[in-house]
């Protein structure tokens, strides 16, 4: 029966990464359905461009969450059913996974940046903090969250292999999964990175009908 909880863990975590919260709580607060407007991507930015700050703040915490909540209970409970960092990396990935290939609103999902660092928190609050905070930077100074989350995507794995011996000790399977997500979070900003190029991509606090 061991042999098949990481499976059954895998698959739990996808299914709560499908919870696609973007969607969830704009109908809880009677807006409209971000799949409709902006960019059409469900996630926090652009919920944001709804004119509600507290529907992205919630959707931006409950996609965190998403990601968080899986790797800490494997993290926290796993070790006496053989749930190492390998099962804890995989968990990780399928929630990640969930967000962008959702099976309950028929695999559109949106692009993970709050539930990828969700996931990095869960592994390592320092490898979440200092993602994080790349992404606010950029942000803040470029005024483009794709730039921003563009950015992170690439400096997350980095931290993980610097931070070895210092903040934790690098484990290969989480460093496969980091580096996948990575890989993912850039090939679906794909068209925001040909807007980037353009100088057509739309800025943080931008509203579009």
């Amino acid at each position: 029966m061991k042999s098949f909880l990481p499976i059954l863990a895998a698959i739990a975590g996808y299914l709560i990464g499908s919870l696609s919260f973007a969607v969830i709580v704009s109908r809880a607060m009677g807006l409209s359905d971000p799949r409709t407007f902006g960019s059409k991507n469900p996630g926090a930015t652009n919920v944001l461009r709804s004119g509600s700050k507290a529907a992205a703040i919630m959707t931006l915490v409950l996609d965190a969450a998403k990601g968080w909540l899986p790797v800490v209970l494997v993290k926290m409970y796993g070790k006496p059913y053989g749930l190492e960092e390998g099962t804890m990396a995989m968990v990780g990935l399928a929630a990640f996974v969930g967000h962008l290939y959702p099976v309950f609103f028929k695999f559109v999902g949106g692009k993970g940046v709050a539930t990828a660092l969700g996931v990095l928190v869960g592994i390592s609050w320092v490898l979440g903090l200092a993602t994080g905070a790349t992404w606010i930077i950029m942000a803040y100074f470029f005024r483009y969250s794709s730039l921003a989350s563009l950015t992170a995507a690439v400096f997350a794995p980095v931290y993980y292999i610097f931070g070895d011996g210092m903040a934790w000790y690098l484990n290969k399977s989480v460093l496969l999964a980091v580096s996948i997500m990575s890989l993912l979070l850039i090939y679906r900003h794909a068209e925001n990175i040909g807007r980037l190029a353009k100088g057509t991509e739309s800025r943080l606090g931008k509203k579009k009908p």
